[in-house]
């Protein structure tokens, strides 16, 4: 399967282990990635200031992958659904389709929203499938006892089709559970990880950091596994500050799944940037037995 890799600003700027993990694990299972060109953000931050330069920015990359004949893979939580949201809203606003265009036109490019725009949960679980994952491991991780975190974007709107039930998701617990860990529930599972907070009150995004933390330790989990780069920023960078606010230590391993996987397919550390995680991943890999 071969695909467009569009990374996003986060990954790019500073989550560059999801980017490191998704290259080494991905094309190992099969999937041939094919670098963004002519790139630019998704236009999500911009969207409330300006909805046209919303929708130029997202449509720009669309047509970009229409042009190149591929499906549009994003790593990010907001890029898919600031993607998701402009092809919806190119069947709500008629005239919104001729207004891009004429936009896009200097560049040579054509927007028709044909686009298929797929994250990269529904890669690893709808295209490859949780038991295609299973072959090709090299390990079972037996034993470890790990909680999933979804993230907002990923499951709201659901008017817009999301990725997953809103209310019950369950596909990056099965996805888990295909390297032979024991996914676990625990209160507030579908919380915010306190992102889109943080710019305006950030003290109170911090404690929602320590309190969703604090739910999963109490739950007796392992580590906390997620899959969108703004959550991971929050939850695993934001420890130290969120412990001090709740006025207990929330210090737990979090990881991206795409390292999770690679671990268990027989990578070292080192191939899927753990070493740039903040959070005490080592006691994941002292139980796995496995040295940084």
């Amino acid at each position: 399967m071969k695909v467009l890799l569009f990374l996003g600003c986060t990954v790019q700027t500073e989550q560059y282990a999801y980017e490191l993990s998704v290259r080494s694990v991905l094309p190992k299972l099969g999937v041939e990635l094919i670098d963004m060109p002519e790139s630019n953000c998704c236009g999500y931050p911009v969207k409330s200031i300006s909805p046209m330069a919303w929708a130029y920015m997202a449509g720009r990359l669309m047509a970009i992958a229409e042009r190149e004949g591929l499906p549009l893979l994003t790593l990010c939580n907001g890029c898919h659904l600031s993607l998701t949201e402009l092809k919806w809203a190119l069947t709500e606003q008629p005239d919104l389709l001729d207004k891009l265009n004429e936009l896009l036109e200097p560049e040579g490019l054509k927007l028709e929203g044909k686009t298929e725009v797929i994250h990269v949960l529904e890669l690893l679980y709808e295209r490859l499938g949780p038991e295609a994952i299973r072959e090709h491991l090299a390990r079972e991780l037996r034993g470890l006892r790990l909680a999933a975190h979804y993230g907002c974007h990923l499951l709201r709107p659901s008017t817009l089709g999301r990725p997953d039930d809103p209310e019950n998701p369950r596909k990056l617990d099965e996805l888990i559970e295909a390297l032979g860990a024991s996914p676990v529930d625990y209160p507030g599972k579908l919380d915010c990880c306190g992102s889109g907070l943080a710019p305006f009150h950030g003290r109170e995004a911090m404690k929602m950091v320590g309190w969703k933390l604090l739910e999963a330790k109490k739950a007796g989990v392992d580590a906390l596994v997620v899959m969108c780069p703004f959550c991971m920023k929050m939850l695993d960078g934001k420890q130290t500050v969120a412990s001090r606010l709740v006025g207990q230590d929330v210090g737990l391993p979090v990881v991206y799944y795409t390292q999770l996987l690679g671990l268990a397919m027989g990578m070292s550390p080192g191939e899927l940037g753990l070493e740039l995680n903040l959070s005490p991943v080592e006691r994941l890999l002292a139980k796995m037995g496995v040295k940084m």
